[in-house]
């Protein structure tokens, strides 16, 4: 009943939440975007999203689909993998950027631990900025990190889009941040993505700052937080508990977007085939690894 080609293209609408960005990271043109998706609501007999010319939002049923879609498309793979006759091995150097500590992704990696028993993983959790490097170096396979919003897109060299997702100030409830003083900041150190856009944002518009905390740590710098020491830029989906987004009247400025994005090494080989199994397993429960805006 259900198409597994449209229910990709459904989760990569739900994920980015953009019919231009879906049909980027799946590489096909945005009228095949909207074909699928309009058979697949065609097939349910509802709706799966509400549009406009300016945004994309999942409805309630669009929300029901996501959990239906990912156990289909799971069901399928394994199916495939289990006729085809085919097992992954190998050691497979996976990196994810410090953002993902607190959400589901271990979830994903347990699933795919369990599907590929023989593939030996090796996981490093650091920075974006160090991450990529590591890459670059030959140093991992695959990788989960953010990049600026607007960077590399449609490029595969440069990642394919999991999902997009607003930078904003978050701090601990009930912190003032005085218009006339500088603006006490924390920060992970270079090259952070955050911290490059934070203290640009700053400077651009004039504002002053200091540096309260410094941490390659993101419970570190979320501990600092909450013990209300400063603000941080964070991304708005990502949010962590007992943070809240700083008020409007601290008069800060905008932080504009940031995007996940999975990255691929050059070994080739059983790494490989691991690297883009584990990816397609990350793009399929990509929704998972944030809460609804």
């Amino acid at each position: 009943m259900y198409e597994p080609t449209q229910l990709r293209t459904f989760l990569a609408v739900a994920q980015t939440l953009s019919f231009t960005q879906a049909a980027r990271r799946l590489g096909v043109r945005q009228s095949t975007v909207s074909q699928h998706v309009r058979r697949l609501e065609e097939a349910t007999g509802r709706p799966l999203f509400s549009r406009d010319t300016h945004s994309v939002e999942l409805t309630e049923d669009g929300e029901a689909m996501l959990g239906f879609a990912r156990a289909i498309l799971q069901a399928h793979e394994r199916a495939a993998a289990f006729f085809g006759g085919t097992r992954l091995r190998g050691r497979l150097r996976f990196g994810a950027s410090e953002d993902f500590v607190t959400t589901r992704l271990p979830e994903i990696l347990e699933s795919f631990r369990r599907e590929h028993p023989e593939v030996d993983m090796e996981l490093t959790v650091e920075l974006s900025g160090t991450l990529q490097a590591r890459l670059a170096a030959g140093r991992l396979d695959l990788i989960l990190a953010k990049r600026r919003g607007g960077e590399g897109e449609g490029v595969e060299s440069e990642g394919r889009l999991v999902w997009q997702d607003a930078l904003i100030w978050i701090g601990a409830p009930g912190l003032r941040v005085e218009p006339d003083r500088p603006v006490p900041l924390i920060l992970f150190p270079p090259p952070g993505i955050t911290r490059a856009r934070a203290l640009e944002a700053l400077q651009a518009q004039g504002r002053a700052w200091r540096v309260a905390c410094t941490s390659s740590s993101l419970s570190a710098n979320v501990a600092a937080a909450r013990a209300g020491l400063g603000v941080m830029a964070h991304t708005r989906g990502l949010v962590p508990e007992g943070l809240v987004p700083v008020s409007a009247r601290a008069g800060l400025p905008e932080l504009g977007e940031v995007g996940f994005v999975l990255l691929r090494g050059r070994r080739g080989g059983a790494a490989q085939e691991a690297a883009d199994a584990l990816a397609e397993a990350i793009l399929a429960g990509g929704d998972r690894l944030h809460r609804p805006r």
